[in-house]
């Protein structure tokens, strides 16, 4: 019996009167957005998160002043009553981050901003090695001296050129990055480092976080590490790509602290996190019988012939027929109900027992018909399964018959081990059979069914696993069913349907209302299916976080705006009040402006 959940083995990090690691829980984070200097300010937000839940917070500190001040709001916050460890977040200057860390518990630093040389030699190498040797074991020094605690935090996009020069903007690079720093903090014995890999791209981000585990684990570390999916965005959207992200690694046991980064106040990021903790956390008493699927995998299978990617199903058994025409589901199932619309454009799934050859419709099969699939001539014909794995008479039918798709029907908390060891039995025989996945939630919070669904189907996604998804929910309603699958499918960069909005949370460094601006630019692009577009406070969190948006609306000053295409800042210092006409200007001059791309 092996146990379906079980967390890394991290070493403990001592982060003031909390710390993180080891056996402590998995501790939940936000970062306030205001202004450092702004001290009353500070201390309220701070307040405001801390009785959301939030376990450290974060400031951003752009200079000495801001580093100095943390100094005056931990105080405040002291004589108040709240001991929460504050978290000074550096960018560019690392003589600042010498200065926070007399101030707070724990400083954040970018390694991209150790070292900026574009170097090809080993000398070269070498050298910019020793450089950051030379700059940061004195900042360790410092660390040790206040009790410090650091986290080395890599974001996607701003790697140095150094990094980039040799390995790309890519996994490979953002870990070696990371490794770079973490070997001289093991060399000096320095063990109070937290780390974190970061993207807006759960691929890329889940991808390099499982890399950097596995490069810390060959070198003998055992560093915690952070998880945050960057600029998620704000609502539904924001939420589902944070839980998909996050929740394939989580679901491995992959995870120390998490950041729910949404483009909204930070207190309403606090109860999103701790719904993602809690419901990871109630797999961890339950034990699993085979243990032949361990940890996280990149397993993949062949998806449908005549489809690339991953279909929807809508559960329709309630009679309700309406259709969002800007993402119509592909199947509609009716169970044994054959009283729909006669025009319905969609296809429709029928359980066996009623389906008799009605044009636009597939058969629906449970397990207990499966000696009727040779019965039955349709080219398509879906078959519902609940086994841990198949057998081989079982595997002998699927290989037997083209026309079949499997539906994998499980409960939620079972359902990621369970698939992982029916697809890994698949694999292992050789066949190559469509599989849907569908999970069953009874869940009358909307946030809820999105959160848990977005973890159990996205941690496969991720992996390549699942040729559709098939969520049903009692009470059921198909406009939040579907809205869901088709932005879980979105987060999970399986299928885009629509625009994808790369948008920071914003911080002290923000320099126009976030919020008012991120709905202004929905707005008028929403129709834009497949572009991506990056809407970030600063040029801090500019091009490096938006590293794969088409377009970019960044601040540049106090009522100015840059336009960027791709990485390239083409307008600069636009008045903020023209800048989404201007936005959508360039769109159009770019001729990406339409009602489908296919990006």
């Amino acid at each position: 019996m092996t146990k379906i959940y079980q967390r890394r083995q991290t070493s403990v990090v001592n982060i003031g009167n909390t710390p993180m690691g080891g056996s402590y829980p998995i501790r939940i984070q936000s970062m306030s957005n205001v202004s450092t200097m702004d001290t009353d300010a500070a201390v309220a937000q701070s307040i405001r998160m801390i009785d959301a839940g939030a376990e450290y917070i974060r400031f951003t500190a752009q200079s000495g002043r801001e580093a100095r001040n943390l100094g005056h709001i931990r105080q405040l916050l002291r004589e108040k009553g709240y001991q929460t460890p504050l978290v000074a977040d550096i960018h560019f200057t690392p003589k600042v981050a010498d200065i926070a860390t007399e101030h707070v518990e724990k400083v954040r630093i970018n390694p991209g901003n150790y070292t900026k040389q574009t170097v090809c030699a080993t000398a070269d190498w070498d050298r910019e090695i020793r450089k950051i040797r030379e700059r940061f074991i004195p900042f360790l020094e410092l660390c040790r001296r206040h009790g410090t605690a650091i986290r080395i935090g890599v974001n996607h996009g701003s790697l140095s050129e150094r990094i980039v020069n040799r390995f790309g903007d890519t996994p490979e690079g953002m870990a070696e990055s990371c490794m770079e720093f973490l070997r001289i903090c093991k060399e000096k014995e320095f063990d109070d480092v937290v780390v974190s890999v970061k993207s807006s791209n759960t691929v890329v981000m889940v991808r390099t976080v499982r890399l950097l585990v596995q490069k810390m684990q060959s070198e003998a570390m055992q560093y915690p590490l952070h998880l945050g999916v960057t600029e998620a965005g704000d609502d539904e959207e924001g939420r589902i790509k944070s839980a998909v992200g996050m929740g394939a690694l989580l679901i491995d046991g992959i995870g120390d602290t998490i950041r729910v980064s949404l483009s909204e106040a930070p207190e309403a990021e606090l109860p999103v996190a701790r719904k993602l903790v809690d419901y990871i956390l109630e797999r961890e008493h339950i034990e699993f019988k085979d243990s032949k699927i361990q940890g996280f995998r990149d397993s993949k299978i062949q998806g449908f012939e005549d489809a690339k990617i991953p279909v929807v199903i809508s559960d329709r058994r309630n009679g309700d027929f309406r259709i969002d025409p800007m993402n119509p589901p592909d199947f509609l199932y009716v169970g044994l109900e054959t009283d729909y619309p006669s025009d319905m454009p969609i296809p429709i799934l029928i359980d066996m027992e009623n389906w008799h050859h009605q044009p636009g419709a597939y058969p629906y099969f449970h397990a207990t018909e499966i000696d009727k699939l040779p019965k039955i001539n349709a080219a398509y014909k879906f078959l519902e399964l609940s086994c841990p794995a198949p057998d081989d008479t079982l595997v002998e039918i699927l290989r037997s018959d083209p026309s079949i798709r499997v539906v994998l029907n499980y409960e939620p908390v079972y359902s990621v081990y369970q698939t992982r060891m029916f697809v890994q039995s698949l694999i292992e025989a050789g066949c190559n059979v469509p599989v849907i996945l569908r999970c069953n939630y009874h869940e009358t919070d909307p946030e809820h069914l999105q959160l848990k669904a977005a973890i159990d189907f996205g941690a496969l996604l991720i992996d390549g696993i699942g040729n559709g998804v098939f969520l049903v929910n009692e009470p059921t309603d198909p406009c939040l069913t579907d809205r869901t699958m088709f932005n879980i499918l979105q987060a999970a960069r399986a299928r885009i349907s629509k625009t994808e909005y790369i948008s920071c949370p914003g911080c002290g460094r923000t320099l126009y209302n976030l919020q008012t601006t991120i709905t202004r630019i929905k707005a008028a692009t929403s129709h834009l299916k497949g572009l991506k577009i990056g809407i970030m406070g600063c040029i801090v969190n500019g091009p490096g976080e938006m590293a794969d948006a088409d377009y970019g609306y960044v601040g540049a000053g106090r009522g100015r705006i840059s336009l960027y295409k791709g990485k390239v800042c083409v307008l600069k210092n636009i008045p903020e009040e023209e800048a989404v006409e201007r936005l959508v200007g360039l769109i159009r001059e770019k001729g990406d402006w339409g009602e489908l791309l296919n990006n």
